[in-house]
Protein backbone atom coordinates (compact mmCIF):
# COMPACT_ATOMS: atom_id res chain seq x y z
CA UNK A 1 0.00 0.00 0.00
CA UNK A 2 1.55 3.35 -0.74
CA UNK A 3 2.52 5.85 1.39
CA UNK A 4 -0.53 8.63 2.59
CA UNK A 5 1.11 11.97 0.51
CA UNK A 6 0.37 13.82 3.97
CA UNK A 7 2.61 11.04 5.91
CA UNK A 8 5.61 10.99 4.03
CA UNK A 9 8.35 13.57 4.59
CA UNK A 10 9.37 16.18 1.52
CA UNK A 11 12.90 16.81 1.84
CA UNK A 12 13.44 20.44 0.82
CA UNK A 13 17.99 20.63 1.36
CA UNK A 14 19.86 18.60 3.16
CA UNK A 15 18.68 17.97 6.82
CA UNK A 16 15.69 19.63 6.26
CA UNK A 17 12.13 17.74 5.88
CA UNK A 18 8.35 18.70 6.12
CA UNK A 19 5.96 16.99 6.55
CA UNK A 20 2.22 18.34 5.60
CA UNK A 21 -0.98 17.97 7.34
CA UNK A 22 -4.47 18.58 6.87
CA UNK A 23 -5.76 21.48 9.37
CA UNK A 24 -8.82 23.60 9.89
CA UNK A 25 -9.04 26.77 11.31
CA UNK A 26 -12.57 27.55 12.43
CA UNK A 27 -13.42 25.39 10.17
CA UNK A 28 -11.68 26.86 7.06
CA UNK A 29 -9.14 24.13 5.38
CA UNK A 30 -5.68 26.32 6.06
CA UNK A 31 -3.23 23.29 6.11
CA UNK A 32 -0.31 22.66 8.77
CA UNK A 33 3.60 22.05 8.18
CA UNK A 34 5.86 20.12 10.31
CA UNK A 35 9.49 20.69 9.46
CA UNK A 36 12.07 18.34 10.80
CA UNK A 37 15.86 19.07 10.60
CA UNK A 38 18.65 16.99 11.48
CA UNK A 39 21.00 18.75 13.83
CA UNK A 40 24.90 18.05 13.30
CA UNK A 41 24.82 15.00 16.05
CA UNK A 42 22.20 13.27 13.76
CA UNK A 43 19.21 14.12 16.33
CA UNK A 44 15.87 15.78 15.07
CA UNK A 45 14.32 19.22 16.07
CA UNK A 46 11.03 19.14 15.20
CA UNK A 47 9.26 22.17 14.62
CA UNK A 48 5.27 22.65 15.22
CA UNK A 49 4.33 19.24 14.90
CA UNK A 50 0.96 18.10 12.97
CA UNK A 51 -1.34 15.64 14.27
CA UNK A 52 -0.27 12.85 16.02
CA UNK A 53 -0.47 8.86 13.75
CA UNK A 54 1.88 6.31 14.23
CA UNK A 55 2.77 6.43 10.20
CA UNK A 56 3.89 9.64 10.96
CA UNK A 57 5.50 8.58 13.78
CA UNK A 58 7.35 5.95 11.81
CA UNK A 59 8.15 8.30 9.49
CA UNK A 60 9.70 10.60 11.35
CA UNK A 61 11.77 7.84 13.49
CA UNK A 62 13.30 6.69 9.71
CA UNK A 63 14.83 10.13 9.78
CA UNK A 64 16.14 10.02 13.24
CA UNK A 65 16.03 10.63 16.99
CA UNK A 66 13.63 13.08 18.21
CA UNK A 67 15.85 15.22 20.15
CA UNK A 68 13.75 18.95 20.52
CA UNK A 69 9.93 19.16 19.97
CA UNK A 70 9.31 22.82 19.17
CA UNK A 71 6.23 24.84 19.92
CA UNK A 72 7.72 27.83 18.14
CA UNK A 73 4.72 30.79 19.48
CA UNK A 74 1.49 29.96 22.13
CA UNK A 75 -0.81 29.04 19.04
CA UNK A 76 1.21 26.24 17.51
CA UNK A 77 1.24 23.49 20.92
CA UNK A 78 -2.41 21.64 19.86
CA UNK A 79 -0.56 17.96 18.89
CA UNK A 80 2.66 18.99 21.25
CA UNK A 81 0.97 16.43 23.92
CA UNK A 82 0.95 13.18 22.01
CA UNK A 83 3.92 13.53 20.17
CA UNK A 84 5.82 14.35 23.99
CA UNK A 85 3.88 10.87 25.40
CA UNK A 86 5.16 9.72 22.14
CA UNK A 87 8.73 10.58 22.69
CA UNK A 88 9.43 10.84 26.33
CA UNK A 89 13.18 11.69 26.13
CA UNK A 90 12.62 14.88 24.01
CA UNK A 91 13.10 17.72 24.95
CA UNK A 92 9.77 20.18 25.21
CA UNK A 93 10.67 23.67 24.16
CA UNK A 94 8.38 26.60 24.28
CA UNK A 95 7.97 30.47 24.45
CA UNK A 96 7.96 31.71 27.94
CA UNK A 97 3.82 31.90 28.75
CA UNK A 98 2.37 28.51 27.21
CA UNK A 99 3.18 26.73 30.81
CA UNK A 100 0.32 29.44 31.82
CA UNK A 101 -1.91 28.77 28.85
CA UNK A 102 -0.91 24.76 28.85
CA UNK A 103 -0.27 23.90 32.55
CA UNK A 104 -0.67 20.28 31.56
CA UNK A 105 2.25 20.50 28.97
CA UNK A 106 5.40 18.99 29.63
CA UNK A 107 7.87 21.96 29.00
CA UNK A 108 11.43 21.07 29.57
CA UNK A 109 13.21 24.33 28.07
CA UNK A 110 11.86 28.00 27.30
CA UNK A 111 12.86 29.32 24.51
CA UNK A 112 14.82 32.80 24.61
CA UNK A 113 17.07 34.92 21.91
CA UNK A 114 20.24 32.54 22.29
CA UNK A 115 20.29 29.60 20.46
CA UNK A 116 20.37 26.08 22.45
CA UNK A 117 23.84 25.24 22.28
CA UNK A 118 22.73 21.62 20.53
CA UNK A 119 21.47 23.23 17.32
CA UNK A 120 23.31 26.66 17.47
CA UNK A 121 26.02 25.05 15.09
CA UNK A 122 23.09 25.52 12.16
CA UNK A 123 19.87 27.57 13.62
CA UNK A 124 19.56 30.88 14.46
CA UNK A 125 16.60 32.48 16.28
CA UNK A 126 14.75 35.48 16.66
CA UNK A 127 12.19 36.25 19.34
CA UNK A 128 9.89 38.95 17.71
CA UNK A 129 8.57 41.06 20.78
CA UNK A 130 5.64 43.37 20.97
CA UNK A 131 3.14 40.61 19.96
CA UNK A 132 2.15 38.96 23.54
CA UNK A 133 -0.34 37.03 22.49
CA UNK A 134 1.85 35.06 19.92
CA UNK A 135 5.04 35.34 20.73
CA UNK A 136 7.01 33.81 18.05
CA UNK A 137 10.26 33.07 17.29
CA UNK A 138 11.59 32.81 13.77
CA UNK A 139 14.06 30.15 12.81
CA UNK A 140 16.96 30.39 10.14
CA UNK A 141 18.84 27.06 9.05
CA UNK A 142 22.16 28.66 7.70
CA UNK A 143 23.50 25.93 6.01
CA UNK A 144 19.91 25.67 3.93
CA UNK A 145 19.59 29.28 3.62
CA UNK A 146 16.04 28.69 4.71
CA UNK A 147 13.78 30.64 7.42
CA UNK A 148 11.20 29.15 9.38
CA UNK A 149 8.22 31.04 10.23
CA UNK A 150 4.55 29.71 11.48
CA UNK A 151 2.08 32.42 12.49
CA UNK A 152 3.78 35.59 11.13
CA UNK A 153 3.31 34.83 7.78
CA UNK A 154 1.28 32.82 4.70
CA UNK A 155 1.72 31.59 1.50
CA UNK A 156 -0.48 31.18 -0.73
CA UNK A 157 -0.10 31.70 -4.07
CA UNK A 158 -3.89 30.65 -5.12
CA UNK A 159 -7.37 29.51 -2.38
CA UNK A 160 -8.82 25.61 -2.84
CA UNK A 161 -12.47 26.29 -1.98
CA UNK A 162 -14.61 29.19 -2.03
CA UNK A 163 -14.73 29.69 2.10
CA UNK A 164 -10.41 29.34 1.73
CA UNK A 165 -10.70 31.82 -0.41
CA UNK A 166 -13.00 33.89 1.72
CA UNK A 167 -10.65 33.94 4.22
CA UNK A 168 -7.59 34.21 2.25
CA UNK A 169 -9.10 37.44 0.93
CA UNK A 170 -10.25 38.87 4.43
CA UNK A 171 -6.57 38.22 6.01
CA UNK A 172 -5.02 40.00 2.69
CA UNK A 173 -3.09 37.11 2.15
CA UNK A 174 -4.35 35.29 -0.69
CA UNK A 175 -2.02 35.68 -4.16
CA UNK A 176 1.13 36.12 -2.36
CA UNK A 177 3.58 35.92 0.67
CA UNK A 178 2.19 38.28 2.81
CA UNK A 179 1.94 38.62 6.75
CA UNK A 180 -1.84 38.33 7.91
CA UNK A 181 -4.09 41.19 9.02
CA UNK A 182 -4.59 39.74 12.32
CA UNK A 183 -1.26 40.89 13.42
CA UNK A 184 -1.96 44.47 13.51
CA UNK A 185 -4.56 43.49 16.08
CA UNK A 186 -2.39 41.35 18.25
CA UNK A 187 1.37 43.97 17.70
CA UNK A 188 1.15 46.04 20.70
CA UNK A 189 4.89 47.63 20.63
CA UNK A 190 5.24 47.89 16.57
CA UNK A 191 9.04 49.58 17.21
CA UNK A 192 9.79 45.97 18.96
CA UNK A 193 8.15 43.85 16.48
CA UNK A 194 9.81 46.35 13.88
CA UNK A 195 13.32 45.83 15.82
CA UNK A 196 13.58 42.40 15.95
CA UNK A 197 11.85 41.79 11.74
CA UNK A 198 15.15 44.40 11.10
CA UNK A 199 17.51 41.94 13.09
CA UNK A 200 15.72 38.64 11.48
CA UNK A 201 16.18 40.71 7.83
CA UNK A 202 20.14 40.31 8.17
CA UNK A 203 19.45 36.80 7.60
CA UNK A 204 20.36 35.57 3.92
CA UNK A 205 17.19 34.37 3.84
CA UNK A 206 16.37 32.26 0.51
CA UNK A 207 13.77 30.15 1.27
CA UNK A 208 11.28 30.40 3.27
CA UNK A 209 8.77 27.39 5.25
CA UNK A 210 5.43 28.62 6.22
CA UNK A 211 3.30 26.45 8.50
CA UNK A 212 0.13 27.41 6.47
CA UNK A 213 -0.04 27.64 3.08
CA UNK A 214 3.10 26.47 0.39
CA UNK A 215 6.60 26.86 0.72
CA UNK A 216 9.22 29.72 -0.87
CA UNK A 217 11.35 28.61 -2.42
CA UNK A 218 13.45 31.06 -4.06
CA UNK A 219 13.29 35.12 -2.85
CA UNK A 220 12.99 35.04 0.88
CA UNK A 221 14.56 37.92 2.10
CA UNK A 222 12.75 40.67 -0.29
CA UNK A 223 9.57 38.84 0.27
CA UNK A 224 9.93 38.79 4.38
CA UNK A 225 10.86 42.46 3.66
CA UNK A 226 8.11 43.32 1.54
CA UNK A 227 5.39 41.13 4.02
CA UNK A 228 6.46 43.57 6.70
CA UNK A 229 6.88 46.98 5.52
CA UNK A 230 3.37 47.78 7.32
CA UNK A 231 5.51 48.11 10.28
Amino acid sequence: MPTPPDTAPHRLADDVHVFEAPFSFYGVPVGGRMTVLRLPDGGLWVHSPVAFTPERRAAVEALGQVRFLVAPNLMHHVHLPDWAAAFPDARVVAPAGLRAKQPALRIDQELDDTPDPAWAPVLDQMHVRGMPALNEFLFFHRPSRTLIVTDLAFHYPRAEGLRQRAYLLLDGVLGKFAAPRFLRLVTKDREAARAALQRALRWDVERVVVCHGQVLEKGGHKALHDAFTWL
